[in-house]
C-alpha cells in the first residue's frame, strides 16, 4: 500500500510539474508605437510612460482586474469623515520597495506633499506635476499628515466626489523616497516603486526592461522579465510579431486586421475602449477663435469615411468629448453632418471667404485613440483644402509634441484622452476646464468658458449621481454649441498576442494587468 500511495503521489507530481513549468516565468516582450517620456510618475503625463510605471509603482488604492471598482493598494483599508473632507488611509505593512526602503506613512507623505507643497524640498525637482495641478488637487487639498507610521490623513477644501478615484490614478503612485532624493532631476531614468517588476534598463527609443520583483506584496509576477519595445512603425512592429520578435504588440495596421485573425499563431483581443481622439483648435490663435470658423471645421471633415478607412471598423464617429462607454454620456446630441457647402458658407460669414492658412500637427506614434497620426492629418488636410482652408503638417518626437502642444504652439492638433478613471470629471475637466488652460495645459484648444467652468465645478462638490449625470450631460451641450475641437473617433482597444501568451486581458483604465500574465513553453 505505502509503494502504490507513493507511486500515485509521484505521477501526480510529474503531471503537475510540466504544466505549471510551461506556464511560468520567461520573458514577455511588449511591441508599442512609442517610447516613455519618463518614470518619474509625478511627472508624467502621457500613456506609454504611465504603461510601464503601472508595471513598477503601486498606488494607495487601484482597480481590480476585471472592472473600474476600487480595491485596496498600499493602503489595506481608507475611510472618509462625514463632511467628506479627511479621508484617511490605513497602510498595507511589511511592504518594501525595490531599493529596500521601507514603505510607510513618511513614503506616502513625501511621494503627494512633494506635489502638493511649493515649500517641499523635492517641489521644484524633475519638472512640473501636470495631474495634480489639471485634476484640481492643487486647489482642492488642503494637508496630508500622517498620524502614525502606517496611517495618512488627506484633508480636503471642499466634497470632491470623484476624489478616492484620483488616489488610484498612476500620477500619484508611491515612489522610493531614498531613490527620489538620491536622483534628483535624473529620478525618471532611475526609477523604484514597490510594484511587481524592478526597473533594469532603459535604451532610449528602443526598450525598457524590468524584471519580476520576488517578494512583490501581492504574490510575484508569473513572467521572469518584461520588455518594452518601442517600434514606431504598425507595419514593422506586426512583422517582428509575427516572427517572434514579440510576444504581443499594440495598434496593429487596420488592413491587418483580417490577416491577423486568419493566423493560427495569433490571438485579436478587443473590447470597446474608453477614449476619445479629437482635432483641437487653439483658441488663442485667430481665426480659431471664431465660432463660425470652427463650426465649419466640423462640418467639413467626414469622420464616417475616416473610421470605415483608417480605423477599419475599429471605432466609431465621435460627437461628445466623453466616450459612449462612460456613464453620463449625452445620445440625444446629433453630430454637425459632413457638409463642405455649408462649411464654405460658414467661413464666408465668419470673414474668410477664400480660406486661410495654418498648421496641422500630427501625432508621431500610434495611440489607442488615433491608430495612424500621419494618416489621419493627411485626411484632414484633404477634406480641409476643400473648404479653402491651407492646412501645413507638422510634427515632432512624442515627447517635443506633448511639450509644444500643452504650450500653446500650435494652431490645430491631433491628439486623444483615455480614461485614467471611471468618472466623466477625468474627460471633462482636464480637457475643457479653464482650470486646465494653464500651461503645460491638458486643455490645448485652450477654450475658457466661465459657464463650462460653473458646471463642472458643480458636478465635483456633488456626490448625488443623479445630480452629477444632469450636469455633465448639460457640459456636453455646452461643448457641442462652442465646439473647441473636432472629435474624431472612440476607438476599440486593441491588441494582438502570439498563442502562447496566457491571462494577457484588457483593461480600460491601467496595465497593472501584465503582472498576471504567463508564457506557455
Amino acid at each position: 500500500m505505502r509503494n502504490k500511495t507513493l507511486f500515485i503521489a509521484i505521477l501526480v507530481a510529474l503531471a503537475w510539474l510540466p504544466m505549471h513549468a510551461s506556464a511560468s516565468g520567461g520573458t514577455l516582450i511588449f511591441g508599442r508605437g512609442g517610447d516613455s517620456v519618463g518614470l518619474d510618475p509625478g511627472h508624467e503625463m502621457d500613456g506609454e510612460s504611465f504603461k510601464v510605471c503601472d508595471n513598477i509603482y503601486d498606488t494607495l488604492v487601484q482597480y481590480k482586474a476585471e472592472n473600474t471598482e476600487l480595491e485596496p493598494g498600499l493602503a489595506e483599508s481608507w475611510e472618509s469623515s462625514e463632511d467628506g473632507l479627511t479621508w484617511t488611509f490605513h497602510l498595507r505593512r511589511g511592504v518594501m520597495f525595490h531599493d529596500g526602503t521601507p514603505f510607510n506613512a513618511a513614503a506616502v507623505l513625501f511621494s503627494l506633499n512633494r506635489q502638493h507643497e511649493a515649500t517641499h524640498p523635492y517641489h521644484n525637482v524633475g519638472g512640473a506635476y501636470g495631474y495634480w495641478i489639471d485634476t484640481g488637487l492643487a486647489s482642492l487639498v488642503d494637508k496630508i499628515t500622517a498620524p502614525d507610521e502606517f496611517t495618512v490623513a488627506i484633508r480636503i477644501k471642499r466634497p470632491y466626489a470623484p476624489f478616492i478615484y484620483t488616489m488610484a490614478m498612476t500620477a500619484f503612485a508611491i515612489v522610493s523616497p531614498t531613490a527620489a532624493e538620491k536622483w534628483g532631476d535624473d529620478f525618471t531614468n532611475h526609477p523604484v516603486g514597490t510594484g511587481p517588476f524592478k526597473f533594469v534598463q532603459w535604451d532610449r527609443n528602443d526598450k525598457i526592461v524590468l524584471t519580476a520583483n520576488e517578494a512583490y506584496w501581492n504574490g510575484r509576477p508569473q513572467l521572469d522579465r518584461l520588455i518594452f519595445r518601442a517600434i514606431p512603425d504598425n507595419a514593422v512592429r506586426f512583422i517582428k510579431l509575427q516572427n517572434g520578435s514579440l510576444h504581443a504588440m499594440q495598434f496593429p495596421n487596420p488592413d491587418d486586421l483580417v490577416q491577423i485573425q486568419d493566423d493560427d499563431t495569433l490571438e485579436l483581443i478587443a473590447q470597446p475602449g474608453m477614449s476619445v481622439g479629437y482635432l483641437a483648435m487653439n483658441m488663442d490663435k485667430p481665426p480659431l477663435d471664431n465660432l463660425k470658423v470652427r463650426l465649419a471645421m466640423n462640418h467639413a471633415i467626414n469622420k464616417a469615411a475616416i473610421v470605415e478607412h483608417l480605423y477599419q471598423g475599429t471605432g466609431i464617429p465621435a460627437k461628445n468629448p466623453i466616450p459612449p462607454t462612460l456613464w453620463s454620456y449625452d445620445d440625444t446630441i446629433e453630430d454637425y453632418d459632413y457638409n463642405p457647402e455649408k462649411a464654405k458658407r460658414l467661413l464666408a460669414e465668419a470673414g474668410y471667404p477664400d480660406g486661410f492658412e495654418t498648421t496641422l500637427w500630427a501625432l508621431p506614434v500610434p495611440r489607442p485613440y488615433i491608430p495612424d497620426g500621419r494618416a489621419l492629418a493627411e485626411v484632414l488636410q484633404s477634406d480641409l483644402r476643400q473648404i479653402g482652408i491651407t492646412a501645413k503638417i507638422v510634427t515632432f518626437d512624442w515627447g517635443t509634441y506633448l511639450e509644444k502642444t500643452k504650450h500653446g504652439e500650435h494652431d490645430m492638433a491631433l491628439l486623444g484622452w483615455f480614461a485614467d478613471f471611471g468618472d466623466p470629471d477625468n474627460f471633462l475637466y482636464y480637457l475643457l476646464s479653464k482650470t486646465a488652460t494653464k500651461k503645460p495645459a491638458g486643455n490645448i484648444a485652450f477654450y475658457r468658458s466661465d459657464e463650462m467652468q460653473e458646471v463642472l465645478d458643480k458636478a465635483r462638490a456633488t456626490t448625488n449621481r443623479e445630480e452629477r449625470v444632469a450636469l455633465y450631460q448639460q457640459a456636453q451641450q455646452i461643448f457641442h454649441r462652442d465646439v473647441p475641437w473636432v472629435p474624431i473617433a472612440h476607438a476599440q482597444q486593441i491588441l494582438v498576442v502570439n498563442n502562447k501568451v496566457k491571462n494577457l486581458k484588457l483593461h480600460p483604465l491601467t496595465w497593472k494587468y501584465l503582472r498576471h500574465v504567463s508564457l506557455e513553453k
